[in-house]
């Protein structure tokens, strides 16, 4: 008797994240579509894996030993969580193992080739910039590159710097994320309410975690010199946890007098409701972003979006059409384009609708599912069934 597929995903966590609400939404689809899924975390399990245990999918980690990446017992929570992995692979006899994260690739990727695992799959999710942080890593990476099976990107930017590290052409695929689109959950009037803001303001969404890479600044330091320009009364909205940034942007904000025009919101739960009280979407990164979520749910609630030209950005947001694209790092075109469609109603609204169909075209997390399954069995097919 044939067996259903069995797919381990491994990943660092399942806490707060892009790759981590990937992956929520991906895995109970694949069980959906007949694969047996588990996943395996390197650090912990993450605030978030209760999600996928309650969807019948289990979720294991590595052992619990210190408390933090940097921790002198960071080598052996990595040789504890290397043997760990080693084991599940032994009891659950996957088919595919496929790695999401430098975290987890670099460590997990040499247990699936000790172990004989017979399709390895890597997906990197953002530039490779980290590399430069730690030497050795490139090395490293391009040593296993060409031991996996299909090494995944979620954008042709990422895609462009596997082949140019040395991944084996043939071996490259793209797959952009998907995601549902959402149901309207309240009305804007409703939702600024909810959130005390004016009825008449104009109002811009951020969503982001608040690490140095994801251009706060260069937005705040845009936003001092647009200020008296833009329809009164105007707030932005930050919404996404501390990543080292938050007391830093608080400087800058006090410094430019935006206190009473932009708000640090922390992470939420809410974010519907923000995108519903919104008008323009911003992401504005000046390295290291690959394809973010944030720009999909923004544009899936059919916010025109404001973007800079990094990783996959410029793939998702048409220029002109959907939103407007700027180069990184360059305060006085980001604050041109914000200014742009804040004084255009008519323009925002077009270009929202835009961005809210073509997310609907090319980025539904139906369009998603189908070619990871397609992937799966192309290379399923390449091996030898597993019976009973």
């Amino acid at each position: 008797m044939l067996l259903p597929p069995r797919i381990l995903f491994v990943t660092e966590s399942f806490d707060v994240g892009g790759t981590e609400t990937h992956l929520l939404d991906l895995l109970p689809e694949l069980k959906d579509n007949g694969f047996e899924v588990a996943a395996f975390c390197f650090t912990k399990k993450g605030s978030r894996a209760d999600r996928l245990e309650s969807a019948g999918i289990p979720v294991y980690a590595a052992p619990q030993i210190g408390e933090s990446k940097r921790s002198l017992l960071m080598p052996v929570r990595l040789a504890g969580g290397a043997a760990r992995l080693f084991s599940l692979i032994r009891r659950f006899r996957p088919s595919i193992v496929h790695f999401f994260l430098p975290g987890a690739y670099l460590p997990g990727a040499p247990i699936t080739l000790a172990a004989g695992v017979p399709i390895k799959i890597m997906s990197r999710r953002s530039l490779n910039d980290y590399q430069h942080k730690w030497p050795g890593v490139a090395a490293a990476e391009k040593f296993l590159h060409r031991r996996m099976d299909m090494l995944l990107g979620n954008a042709r930017a990422i895609t462009r710097e596997l082949i140019q590290e040395g991944a084996p052409e043939n071996k490259v695929r793209l797959i952009y994320n998907g995601i549902r689109l959402p149901a309207m959950v309240t009305t804007k009037k409703e939702a600024r309410a909810a959130l005390d803001l004016d009825e008449h303001a104009f109002v811009a969404v951020v969503v982001a975690n608040l690490l140095p890479y994801k251009g706060h600044l260069d937005l705040i330091a845009a936003l001092i010199e647009i200020r008296d320009e833009l329809p009164q009364p105007w707030t932005v909205l930050l919404a996404g946890r501390d990543g080292g940034s938050l007391a830093e942007i608080k400087r800058a904000i006090v410094r430019g007098k935006l206190a009473n025009h932009v708000r640090l919101l922390g992470e939420r739960n809410d974010v519907p409701r923000l995108l519903a009280a919104a008008e323009v979407g911003i992401l504005t990164p000046t390295r290291n972003e690959g394809l973010s979520n944030a720009i999909l749910e923004l544009m899936a609630a059919g916010l025109p979006m404001v973007v800079t030209d990094i990783g996959g950005n410029a793939e998702v947001v048409v220029d002109g059409q959907t939103g407007l694209v700027v180069p990184p790092r360059d305060p006085k075109r980001l604050g041109d384009a914000i200014l742009d469609l804040a004084q255009d109603p008519g323009r925002r609204k077009a270009m929202g609708d835009a961005a809210r169909k073509r997310l609907a075209d090319e980025f539904s997390l139906t369009a998603c599912v189908e070619r990871y399954c397609a992937l799966y069995e192309h290379l399923l097919a390449q091996t030898e069934p597993v019976t009973a």
